[in-house]
């Protein structure tokens, strides 16, 4: 039989960490993080990451574990996570993976191939090199939407290097790696698992992103670019390139003011959240929960009746949960 794993996933601020701690304490769980930048050192404020006197106990995987110059990939992901999930079977608990990127958890639920191939044309340095113009990387990332709209969903335009692999991955093939990624998809789950997306109605959900933005800076963002320019972190680091420090680097060089960086991190945030609902929207075998709607009460409820039926964990089920509380 194959191993039992959970997924809680959904688009940026609809608080899947508070609904994972209390799903975790029902299910004897440990959470493995699939978000793309919680797992760099130093960079804690713009992640939105836990606290660890936040976790009430729960053991959770892929937290600190890069520098922000060490890359991060769906390859590293899946390798870390594999890792984690013997881990906790070994203990005898189930993993929940937790996080918003679709693109992260598809691959390691269905162990997706990432083969890399090495070509000596020169059509990745020709890539390369626009995108250093300045304004290169929107220049690739349109010529990707034209090509492979698909992908262009699921790649932010910021991700200068996956953008360049997809156009690159279609010169040498003839056709869109979103193609090859969907025959990828087509494989059966490596586990007996549920796949849950939190949602909320978009108006509360984008007042939730431009509250936890404002939130973001009053504890502290501004500080914290400024220490990892100190440790020699700039916009060359991959993870510079992250949502909550890419727009804040202009306003060290003088090129914006604060309120312009603070509004333009709300508004890609806003994009990026609508680009993960069209995602997991189209995403098979998920069970969506509108949070606009039911209380985290209930959505726990539902949850774990649906994991008995699954077979995914047995004796969590009796009707009532505890009420869940703000970290």
């Amino acid at each position: 039989m194959k191993n039992p794993l959970v997924i809680l996933s959904g688009p940026t601020a609809a608080g899947k960490t508070k609904l994972s701690l209390a799903l975790a304490k029902k299910i004897g769980g440990e959470i493995i993080s699939a978000d793309s930048m919680q797992v760099y050192r130093y960079m804690d404020i713009g992640t939105a990451k836990i606290k660890f006197e936040e976790t009430e106990g729960v053991r959770h995987h892929l937290i600190d574990c890069l520098n922000p110059d060490e890359e991060f990939n769906v390859s590293v992901f899946c390798e870390l996570a594999e890792k984690a999930a013997s881990e906790i079977y070994q203990r005898n608990h189930i993993p929940i993976v937790v996080g918003g990127t679709g693109f992260y958890i598809q691959a390691f639920l269905k162990g997706v191939s990432f083969d890399e191939e090495d070509h000596s044309d020169g059509f990745r340095e020709q890539l390369a090199l626009t995108a250093e113009r300045p304004d290169g990387a929107a220049l690739l990332y349109r010529e990707l939407q034209e090509k492979d709209p698909d992908s262009a969903l699921a790649i932010p335009q910021g991700n200068v290097k996956r953008v360049i692999r997809a156009l690159e991955f279609l010169h040498y093939h003839g056709y869109p790696i979103s193609k090859h990624n969907q025959i990828e998809q087509e494989k059966p789950a490596r586990y007996r698992f549920a796949y849950f997306v939190l949602e909320k109605n978009r108006d509360e959900l984008y007042d939730g992103i431009n509250q936890r933005v404002d939130r973001m800076m009053e504890e502290g963002l501004l500080a914290e670019v400024e220490e990892l320019r100190k440790k020699g972190y700039d916009r060359a680091s991959v993870a510079m390139q992250g949502l909550g420090y890419k727009q804040l680097l202009p306003y060290f060089d003088g090129l914006c003011t604060i309120e312009e960086a603070t509004e333009r991190i709300k508004q890609e945030t806003r994009h990026f959240a609508k680009r993960q609902l069209t995602w997991f929207r189209r995403e098979k075998d998920c069970i969506h929960f509108n949070k606009s709607i039911l209380s985290e009460e209930e959505i726990l409820r539902q949850m774990l009746r649906i994991l008995e039926e699954k077979d995914i964990c047995h004796g969590v089920f009796n009707g009532s949960v505890p009420e869940i509380r703000n970290t």
